[in-house]
């Protein structure tokens, strides 16, 4: 089942970001059979992060859960996300980014 998680972070999630960057990158690279897609989201090219999205390929919602809540990212203070079941429209298109 696909999942799509969206991050929202705070401000202070920028110094988590450049604290953990490489441990979050490496997570993503751990797990990336079940992160198929992760990035960060700004308002504009050039200005801080304010937040995330995933695309999770994963059985269940509370592996979803377990990914997204031990990636060194994941600052409950800092990062809220929200889970979403998504349906690719044009499932026999396939897309490479």
């Amino acid at each position: 089942m696909r999942w799509i998680a969206f991050f929202t972070d705070t401000p202070d999630m920028m110094e988590i970001r450049k604290e953990r960057q490489d441990l979050h990158l490496e997570y993503l690279k751990t797990n990336a059979s079940e992160i198929l897609i992760a990035g960060g989201c700004r308002a504009a090219p050039d200005e801080a992060y304010v937040g995330g999205l995933w695309v999770l390929e994963v059985p269940t919602k509370e592996r979803a859960i377990a990914l997204i809540e031990n990636d060194p990212y994941f600052v409950p203070s800092c990062r809220s996300y929200q889970l979403l079941v998504w349906g690719k429209a044009f499932a026999e298109k396939s897309v490479s980014l």
